[in-house]
């Protein structure tokens, strides 16, 4: 707990802004919320077989439960806290009452936050969780639910904490100047790498099943890409840490980006399969906002326009010819959603892209 020296948040009445970044950041973390549930959840039972949809939907629920017992026990502090070593913060829990209540303080950003700590806990929080459902589109169909049960505790602990400190933490690749917005490399990137290892060594589905994986529901599918894609509004606008104009370009940026890529993946559908495709736009969709996110708030809309035009082209060419074309992929690997594709390779254009489009303003 917080000794008498701890800085107590309150509303600041003269910035006028305290308890409206509080507001802010709370209906954020909501939308975050809402893209694993109910968002991936319905999206899974409707784009899986029958005989896997109730499995693939618990495989999410599971894991959003699962990742916020850990994180406040130990995985927000693993993350946020105290430096132990340069890639991972010192594990503690955060439930006292003095701790919930003290001002939120993110050591990377160098300043405190106008809302409590426990509105920045559950921030965070819905950013770890999406990241394991995320991955679990890679595995699904094919991974046994109490292996899944051990897997999720154990992966944040040993990764995701990592990666979310020595970005976001103030650990070693904060320090080298790595900027990722709000969760390309730390989310999408490595739920994208853990997807990728995980498919090979859980194994591939059998043959007829690989062959015969037509969706259940076109329709519930798409209601959950739709709670996603609006949900992102929360994922990259929240992540000024207030309800600052940074908040409004992220937004914008987001949905550009995500409108270019959907479109771009449906072009090339038609080009190649001469006819569109509801679920490539899905795909389209998922991978313009995966690329977005390390860039929202430091790129121009030109700077989003161009991450869409290669979010949706890049990631559709490595799923539906690359993927083809080498026999690993054929014979040894199966993701069953193309995580690796919409999250890995997405993922990469996304910090790429940050690299070179980044503006001054954005980053100051």
């Amino acid at each position: 707990m917080a000794d008498n020296s701890t800085t107590w948040w309150t509303p600041d009445p003269s910035s006028g802004v305290g308890s409206g970044d509080n507001a802010w950041q709370l209906t954020a973390a909501s939308l975050v919320a809402l893209q694993s549930i109910p968002g991936l959840m319905v999206l899974y039972a409707g784009i899986m077989k029958k005989k896997w949809a109730v499995n693939s939907a618990f495989m999410a629920l599971y894991a959003f439960a699962a990742v916020l017992i850990c994180w406040v026990l130990w995985a927000y502090k693993a993350s946020f806290g105290e430096k132990m070593l340069p890639f991972v913060g010192t594990p503690n829990n955060v439930l006292g009452i003095h701790t919930m209540l003290q001002q939120s303080y993110l050591p990377a950003i160098g300043v405190g936050q106008q809302f409590p700590l426990a509105t920045m806990v559950y921030f965070q929080f819905v950013f770890a969780a999406i990241t394991l459902v995320i991955m679990a589109g890679a595995f699904l169909g094919r991974m046994n639910f109490y292996a899944w049960m051990v897997f999720v505790p154990l992966w944040l602990t040993l990764s995701y904490t990592v990666g979310a400190f020595s970005l976001w933490g103030g650990g070693f690749l904060f320090d080298l100047g790595v900027i990722d917005y709000s969760g390309g490399y730390v989310i999408h990137l490595s739920s994208g790498t853990a997807g990728f290892i995980g498919s090979y060594w859980i194994g591939p589905r059998l043959s007829k099943d690989r062959e015969d994986a037509r969706p259940n529901n076109i329709l519930t599918t798409l209601v959950g890409a739709g709670i996603l894609w609006i949900g992102w509004n929360g994922f990259n606008g929240g992540d000024p840490y207030a309800a600052s104009a940074d908040a409004g370009v992220a937004v914008l940026n987001t949905n550009l980006c995500t409108a270019v890529s959907l479109l771009t993946w449906t072009v090339c559908d038609i080009l190649y399969f001469k006819t569109p495709s509801v679920i490539g736009a899905v795909q389209g969709m998922i991978t313009g906002l995966v690329a977005i996110t390390p860039a929202a708030g430091v790129v121009s809309g030109w700077g989003a326009i161009l991450l869409g035009l290669g979010s949706g082209s890049i990631p559709w060419f490595t799923m539906n010819i690359g993927a083809k074309k080498v026999r690993f992929f054929e014979r040894h690997f199966d993701d069953t959603l193309g995580v690796t594709h919409t999250h890995l390779v997405a993922g990469f254009i996304g910090g790429f892209g940050t690299g070179l489009w980044a503006t001054k303003e954005g980053c100051a």
